[in-house]
């Protein structure tokens, strides 16, 4: 299993130069379907507990603070994992852990269907959120390892979009399975495991280790890409004789960057789940909209944004990777239609508002990610992944499902409604501090002669 799991050697047979270009691209084809694809899998598996949670509330007699509970054994459990499965993923063939977070992942789904024990299904999330920890960092080294910045912001936000649209293919299952197998809760879960199961093996036939490990130069020797550092110096290196922990204090922990992006992005997952966990109990509870149409909102605000989350990656490209000003844009317009989303009771306009919301909660997401990975050499990018995502779900989504879930049962939904003001407004403050550095490392960039 460790074996492997480890990194491919180079290969032996290069491929010829007059055919680089035209593999390449082959290449990036297939792999950017393995991690997109192979996102929407952990999607798929992730997704369930929050849309079946009226049916599960309803038959299991769970209560919010039930469901609010489980969710946060996720939150935390993956908060720890991405720490450390992200500075694993490092060490790693991105490929080969994509594919086996997403098998455990499935094996673990088919016990959380097998069980009616709210004490079982904390203990299950738990577990499964460890194997989850592994998805986001692999995809996010691969993407670093096989695109160039000049085309970095359109990719990682094509690869972004599996979220949502592994949100979207989940309430599919979901209706799909309750429809063939007459409403079973637990046959949605086993559904949704024989899904992802078929994906992983998707993954391991079209996905690939680093260019070099088929015959490819490397994408820095490739198209000259460069990581520019906190300091203006530039970095290329792909692999390094450094150990986890010296990676870690190095690039990770004493960088001011890397930490204002990551609280950035914590205070903008809290939104994200303060919205997206609660579509369904707080639309039946607050707007009275039928349950079966809320569960379908939980999807259509995922896929919704999947063309506005690409089209602000392009933006943000074509701005010379000055990524902060589109997030800029995007909160403070989220501001906006967070308070037409809480106070409206227009059905049509408050559907109309998580249409928008979504691209202005996962665009600024989506970069944030991108800029977090920027800010370090690329054999550190699992390692600032995972940092970041002990953040985003140790205190962003158990803020979101526990403390809400909580507030919501005591004090109703105007206390959840403060919570992701709060946190927006947090997000939009580091935001301007990050663009104020980007123009300073751009500055000391030019200076050193590399090119942006």
């Amino acid at each position: 299993m460790l074996s492997f799991l480890k990194p491919a050697p180079d290969a032996k047979v290069k491929v010829p130069k007059d055919k680089i270009a035209t593999v390449y691209k082959w290449r990036q084809v297939g792999v950017l379907l393995s991690i997109c694809i192979g996102y929407i899998g952990y999607y798929v598996i992730r997704l369930i507990f929050t849309t079946e949670q009226n049916d599960i509330m309803k038959q299991y007699g769970f209560t919010t603070a039930d469901i609010g509970m489980v969710l946060s054994c996720f939150g935390v459990g993956y908060g720890i994992s991405k720490l450390f499965m992200g500075a694993l993923s490092d060490k790693s063939n991105p490929n080969h852990y994509l594919a086996t977070g997403l098998i455990i992942s499935a094996i673990l789904n088919f016990g959380l269907g097998a069980t009616r024990n709210l004490y079982v299904m904390m203990f299950l999330m738990l577990v499964m959120s460890i194997a989850q920890g592994m998805g986001a960092a692999a995809c996010q080294r691969i993407v670093q390892l096989w695109w160039g910045k000049k085309h970095r912001g359109a990719i990682y936000s094509i690869w972004s979009s599996a979220h949502n649209a592994g949100a979207f293919v989940c309430v599919a299952v979901v209706q799909l399975a309750t429809f063939m197998f007459s409403g079973s809760i637990p046959a949605v879960f086993y559904t949704a495991s024989v899904v992802s199961l078929i994906i992983a093996a998707f993954v391991l036939i079209c996905g690939a280790d680093r260019p070099t490990t088929v015959g490819l130069p490397s994408i820095s020797q490739y198209m000259g890409d460069e990581v520019v550092l906190e300091n203006g110096k530039a970095s290329s290196s792909e692999l390094t004789s450094l150990t986890l922990p010296q990676i870690f204090v190095k690039y990770i922990l004493t960088n001011k960057v890397v930490w204002a992006i990551t609280l950035t992005s914590m205070s903008l997952y809290l939104v994200r789940y303060g919205v997206m966990s609660w579509i369904p109990s707080f639309l039946v509870q607050s707007k009275g909209f039928s349950p079966s149409f809320a569960k379908w909102l939980v999807g259509i605000f995922e896929l919704a944004a999947v063309p506005g989350v690409i089209i602000m990656g392009v933006i943000s490209d074509f701005l010379k990777d000055r990524r902060a000003i589109v997030c800029i844009a995007c909160v403070i317009l989220l501001f906006i239609c967070l308070t037409t989303y809480f106070f409206s009771t227009s059905h049509v306009l408050i559907v109309t508002v998580l249409f928008i919301m979504g691209t202005l909660i996962y665009a600024p997401l989506t970069l944030v990610g991108l800029m977090v990975n920027e800010a370090v050499p690329k054999f550190a990018v699992g390692s600032s992944t995972g940092f970041m995502g002990f953040f985003q779900y140790i205190f962003g989504e158990t803020l979101a499902t526990a403390l809400i879930g909580v507030l919501v049962s005591k004090y109703g939904w105007l206390a959840s409604n403060i919570v992701l003001y709060s946190a927006a407004t947090l997000a939009l403050l580091l935001l301007i501090y990050i663009m104020f550095n980007e123009n300073r490392t751009a500055k000391l960039a030019k200076e050193e002669g590399i090119k942006e």
